[in-house]
């Protein structure tokens, strides 16, 4: 028989208006509708989850909710004829853990529509290391090397790298043979940047151009931007001619104060990289890359594993910008 009560993290608005967290029972009638019913072995942390656990009503519209933008584990159930009991499987992106109960809890019910099979190559653990932060990073990386940024071309800068999506784009990159510049964060992390093949690296404050200046000398083949504005201008400024930059992230700034001139006269191409909504065929071939001859040789350099009672820390970190790396959670048994 089937496990009737499991245990999640659930943040709750209390009568103050605050938003709390505690690990708490749930029922599985407590899911929503689907047709895949999975039993989750580890999810991981990531920006949207740190949003939707503090009460980020842009990310999370109704409370009580459990978040967790990721999962990875066993089919239970499932009333698609893709699935069977026993599969398994990553779920990723979409409206997991926003609005739809998440990784976070020991199961999720979901739309079989968005569900990839783990390629064998991948246990669940590495899968949660990768995660919607490292899909993010490996369809960044992708995206350059398809548009012909190719490593003869130049070195590549990554902004926010001592992050998630920065850091695994950082590792992705160099295992592809590029050259790296990496963006430190607020704190210093350049020794672990360096450790994870940054070529170099360089503080915020080196990198942010403040002059005004509407063209920048070209320094970079290509770049991947995790921070958004002041940090996205000034890459986009500093691309050599044809060069490509990918945007995914906005921790910075939604705003971007720039100009044509990148655009018209080096050629530069700015690419945004939607990995909520990837076309689940773009999304499997990204998959197996990261499976394949992107998977990492040291990915417990990017990793922190704790429990869903340790995640409560791991969510303040990040909210202290102190945080570097992937963050795992193992669900219980």
């Amino acid at each position: 028989m089937r496990q009737k009560i499991f245990k999640a993290m659930v943040v709750r608005e209390d009568k103050d208006d605050r938003f709390v967290r505690d690990i708490e029972d749930r029922h599985l009638d407590d899911l929503p509708e689907g047709d895949v019913l999975v039993k989750v072995e580890y999810s991981s942390l990531n920006y949207k989850d740190v949003l939707s656990a503090t009460g980020n009503r842009g990310v999370t519209k109704n409370y009580p909710h459990t978040p967790g933008i990721d999962a990875a584990g066993r089919v239970v159930e499932s009333l698609s004829k893709d699935f069977i009991a026993g599969d398994e499987v990553i779920v990723t992106s979409y409206d997991l853990g926003m609005n739809t109960s998440g990784g976070f809890g020991q199961y999720i019910r979901v739309p079989a529509e968005w569900v990839v099979k783990r390629p064998e190559n991948l246990s669940a653990r590495e899968s949660m290391i990768f995660g919607t932060a490292g899909f993010t990073a490996a369809l960044s990386v992708f995206r350059l090397v398809d548009y012909g940024i190719t490593p003869d071309r130049g070195r590549v800068v990554v902004s926010g790298a001592t992050g998630g999506v920065g850091s695994i784009a950082v590792s992705i990159l160099t295992k592809a043979g590029y050259e790296v510049t990496a963006v430190n964060g607020v704190v210093d992390e350049k020794d672990f940047l360096l450790e994870i093949g940054a070529k170099e690296v360089i503080s915020i404050e080196e990198a942010i151009d403040s002059s005004g200046r509407p063209m920048l000398k070209g320094l970079w083949a290509g770049g991947i931007d995790t921070i958004g504005g002041e940090m996205l201008a000034t890459t986009i400024k500093s691309m050599k001619d044809g060069g490509a930059v990918t945007c995914c992230g906005n921790v910075g700034s939604h705003d971007l104060p720039l100009n044509v001139y990148p655009f018209i006269l080096r050629g530069v191409t700015l690419m945004g990289i939607d990995s909520q909504n990837c076309p689940m065929p773009m999304r499997l071939k990204v998959w197996h890359k990261i499976a394949d001859e992107w998977k990492l040789d040291h990915l417990e350099l990017l990793t922190t594993e704790v429990s869903l009672e340790g995640l409560n820390q791991r969510i303040d970190l990040i909210l202290q910008r102190k945080h570097k790396g992937r963050t795992i959670v193992k669900l219980p048994d």
